[in-house]
């Protein structure tokens, strides 16, 4: 469907508009799309009346549009004014309604359209001013969520910032107590051994390969003369000579507390820390590291100076230990007196110094004849250990052998060495068995005094222990009378004198071990002990020792009766 009007005039221009209108709300076009429609159209209409002359309005409706079309007639130079909206099919007696004549009407219809068109405007302008107040509003609140994400960012990274430094510190504090936990149980290791050379085996073996991957330890008193000397690093040399560590390499090290030296010639190209270990009086020696990786941590390399300063302490101390030990035994191996050798009797003696501490130096045995032919037999112990108790250990043998220059029975002798030992050292204490060998008599006499008690072995076999009563220990304050004690000897009969050190132990106490004891020398057959005394000594020390620690001295004395001895009776 098309129509088309001429216009010329303001009545012509109000009949168009007019139509215009109805067809596009007959043909369905929206409220809002006719309102703009009508809008446009004026002010079209307007241009075309002031312009003057003769204009044509085509309106055209089909496939779902409605195009208007102002053009001047007869056409000019001037294109054509075009506009479409969207439209459904329209009803006939709507496309074919027509619009008054009358002036007045026509006036008051175009009058009418353009106040609603006014208060459509108005209403498009409020919601326009509605839009554009939601679209500030949303601006606003944009420029808010920006904000917000800026500042869940800030405290995000402020956050991962914290976590990082709690990690770094928790990473800090793992490593501190890895390394103090690393120095106590190192230098437990160290101190626990007594012998330097297994401390200097020792200390590779802890270092290597968490902290060093090389250790070298040079003592100065420790060059073996026979070998041709090793080369030792300047900066091991600068160490032992200023007593400061040092640290040899193609950079600086940066290590706190130590001095930087230039890279050693020996291996220009490792990194060497030179540590002197330290004592009282001047140091050891040198300890020389090289780092695991390329250099050494600076909190790692304050834990190995530390490290180095305890082993030098432990190096000192077993050191002291070794070199008083090595006295007391000297001194103790030196007073122990060589067996007399008396007619039908035998003697067997074996001394065996602890392995286990600073224990050496209290037990001794001694056998010699007194004026009128009988031969004394004596083993005993001083309380205490190391050098002192050996010194007081050869004073008493001293003194018992003066004694006995002038006679007396074993008990006598013992009490005369209480007293010596109380008035000459009052804090110290000695136990000790004197057994008494008569030339010619069947009879064995001796006295203890708070030693274990002896054992004696008959020809058949049998063995029982000595164990009347005996006196207190030496030097106790308390007066004392040692009485004596007699058993009948005969030719085969065995007496094993023995200190606490072979048949005591912690866990079980001293009367097992006399068991043990009684047992092994009633094992052995009186042919054997006539033949071999000094070998049964030895077999009777393996078995009783087998599970002894040998943290105290050990001694034993044998005095075995010879079997081919002839019989003696009292009297002969």
């Amino acid at each position: 469907m098309m129509r088309t009007w001429q216009i010329s005039t303001v009545t012509d221009a109000a009949r168009a508009r007019i139509a215009t209108a109805r067809m596009a709300a007959a043909y369905g076009v929206a409220p809002l799309e006719r309102t703009r429609l009508a809008t446009a159209l004026s002010g079209r209409l307007r241009q075309c009346l002031t312009k003057g002359g003769t204009w044509r309005l085509s309106l055209k409706a089909g496939e779902g549009l409605l195009r208007v079309e102002v053009a001047a007639s007869p056409a000019a130079g001037e294109p054509p004014w075009q506009v479409a909206v969207g439209c459904p099919e329209p009803a006939d007696a709507a496309v074919h309604a027509g619009v008054a004549d009358d002036t007045g009407v026509l006036a008051e219809a175009l009058l009418g359209a353009d106040e609603d068109t006014s208060l459509v405007l108005d209403k498009l302008a409020e919601q326009e001013e509605l839009v554009a107040f939601h679209r500030e509003e949303l601006h606003q609140t944009n420029q808010g969520v920006l904000a917000l994400h800026a500042e869940l960012d800030a405290a995000g990274r402020a956050q991962r910032e914290a976590f990082a430094a709690e990690r770094a510190a928790r990473q800090e504090a793992e490593s501190a107590r890895r390394r103090l936990t690393f120095l106590a149980d190192a230098s437990a290791v160290l101190t626990a051994s007594l012998n330097h050379e297994e401390i200097v085996r020792r200390l590779p073996e802890l270092l290597v390969p968490e902290y060093a991957r090389t250790v070298d330890v040079w003592l100065f008193d420790s060059d073996d003369d026979r070998r041709p000397p090793v080369p030792h690093p300047a900066a091991a040399v600068v160490a032992a000579r200023t007593g400061r560590p040092q640290y040899a390499a193609d950079h600086p090290g940066g290590l706190p507390g130590v001095d930087d030296q230039p890279p050693s010639a020996l291996d220009p190209a490792r990194p060497l820390l030179c540590v002197p270990l330290p004592t009282r009086r001047a140091p050891l020696g040198v300890l020389t590291l090289t780092p695991p990786g390329e250099r050494w941590d600076p909190d790692d390399a304050v834990m190995l100076i530390e490290l180095t300063r305890r082993a030098s302490i432990a190096l000192d101390n077993a050191r002291r230990f070794e070199h008083n030990r090595d006295i007391a035994e000297t001194l103790q191996r030196a007073l122990l007196t060589d067996l007399p050798t008396t007619p039908g009797l035998r003697l067997a003696a074996r001394y065996l110094p602890a392995t286990y501490g600073l224990n050496i130096g209290g037990d001794w045995y001694d056998a010699f004849r007194q004026p009128d032919g009988s031969l004394i037999t004596v083993i005993g112990d001083v309380t205490g250990h190391g050098l002192h108790a050996a010194v007081m250990m050869s004073q008493l043998r001293t003194a018992l052998r003066a004694y006995a220059v002038d006679g007396g029975s074993p008990g006598v002798l013992l009490t005369r060495l209480h007293t010596f030992l109380h008035h000459l050292q009052p804090d110290l204490y000695a136990t000790a068995v004197i057994a008494r060998f008569q030339p010619g008599e069947p009879v064995l006499t001796w006295a203890a005094a708070g030693h274990p008690p002896p054992v004696l072995r008959d020809p058949d076999g049998r063995v029982r222990t000595l164990d009347a009563k005996p006196g207190a220990m030496l030097g106790i304050p308390l007066r004392q009378e040692i009485a004596d004690h007699t058993v009948p000897l005969e030719p085969g009969s065995t007496l094993a004198l023995y200190t606490d050190g072979l048949v005591e132990r912690r866990a079980q106490g001293i009367d097992p071990g006399i068991a043990r004891l009684a047992t092994a020398l009633g094992a052995f057959r009186t042919e054997e002990l006539d033949a071999d005394l000094d070998g049964s000594a030895e077999r009777i020390l393996d078995p009783m020792l087998s599970d002894s620690e040998r943290d105290d001295d050990v001694c034993l004395l044998l005095c075995h009766i010879d079997s081919r001895t002839p019989r003696l009776t009292p009297g002969n």
